[in-house]
């Protein structure tokens, strides 16, 4: 038996929301306040939430699984 191609899928990850949380907390400010708006009460949470959106997130180095070089490597072996 012999197989021409063997690959594996890579496992998708859930996508990363860094700025969740202080979005999260600017939505129950306002939802907490009668009027939207008035921004006195919900400064310091709108405030935070400029502030991540403003930072560039480092991006992670991700290296690619070599686990489709190894397959296609040992395929010609089997």
């Amino acid at each position: 038996m012999k197989v021409d191609k063997l690959k594996v899928r890579p496992k998708k990850m859930a996508a990363n929301a860094p700025c969740a949380a202080e979005f999260a907390a600017v939505l129950a400010c306002w939802a907490s306040s009668n009027d939207i708006r008035s921004q006195s009460v919900c400064l310091e949470p709108t405030r935070t939430l400029r502030e991540c959106m403003a930072t560039k997130r480092a991006s992670v180095n991700k290296s690619k699984p070599t686990i489709n070089y190894h397959l296609a490597r040992f395929s010609k072996r089997v």
